[in-house]
């Protein structure tokens, strides 16, 4: 069966309609690159699972929208964003849906396209960051896969960060409008954001990497601080709302992974 579409004053009602996030309320992960945009935004926003368990929120939260049949297309895992009649998944396709509402995105067709395959460049380096800790299994706990995680953690040290990194320094540096504060277009967009986020998690997690690569990627630290002056982000991260990255998230800081690298792959 196929729903009626809506009337555009009944479209136009439920876009304006605030937004709301579904995504774990203990850890930053990917739900952070979105509310960096909405932050930068400076709209309103209910971050649903943060609210207590009496008001609707926790954990139970996100579980239950996976399962609700609507709105909108339905949904395999977090993050989500509930936006009146729209329900989007992925952390790229929600950021780059909220950067083309609110002026953080590239205007032409072409430049949205190209500011999309950034943005899944960045996801693509999130999930090997992830994986250096649950290379086997995702399901499994660290400490049941630690010898894989280290030998993981080895390639991804040696051969994956500075691979990426370098390729992100060169697309900045091309980027004659940017002026080194934008990946795209001359103004600000979420992927600077994302690639803030980014950044910051590979700083917390692999910090002699990090260090290594990053001593011939100038621009891409400039670019983070940049971001971390913008006022709304400041503040933002200055706030109790930000969760600090933790052992239970994306970045995770261990130890033994945290390698120096023997190349300069």
């Amino acid at each position: 069966m196929t729903s009626a579409p809506l009337s555009s004053d009944q479209a136009s009602d439920s876009l304006a309609q605030p937004y709301q996030l579904y995504y774990w309320p203990f850890l930053p992960g990917r739900g952070e690159f979105v509310r960096l945009v909405l932050e930068q935004a400076g709209v309103a926003y209910d971050d649903v699972a943060r609210r207590s368990k009496q008001d609707g929120g926790g954990p139970s939260a996100v579980v239950e929208q996976l399962r609700v049949a609507g709105p909108g297309l339905r949904v395999l895992a977090p993050p989500v964003l509930v936006h009146g009649e729209v329900r989007l998944a992925q952390m790229p396709n929600i950021c780059a849906y909220l950067g083309e509402r609110h002026g953080l995105a590239p205007v032409e067709p072409a430049g949205r396209a190209e500011a999309m395959q950034l943005q899944l460049t960045i996801t693509d380096l999130v999930a090997e960051a992830h994986d250096t800790h649950h290379p086997v299994a995702k399901g499994a706990y660290y400490e049941d896969q630690k010898p894989e995680a280290l030998r993981y953690a080895r390639g991804f040290v040696d051969q994956r960060i500075g691979k990426f990194l370098r390729y992100f320094e060169a697309v900045l540096q091309a980027n004659a409008g940017g002026g080194g504060r934008c990946l795209i277009g001359d103004a600000l967009s979420y992927v600077d954001l994302s690639m803030n986020q980014l950044l910051r998690g590979l700083d917390y997690a692999f910090p002699r990497a990090f260090a290594s690569v990053t001593a011939t990627t100038p621009g891409l630290l400039a670019l983070r601080d940049h971001v971390d002056a913008l006022p709304n982000i400041a503040a933002y991260r200055a706030s109790t709302r930000c969760l600090p990255f933790n052992e239970s998230g994306i970045f995770r800081r261990y130890p033994e992974l945290d390698l120096e690298p023997a190349t300069t792959g």
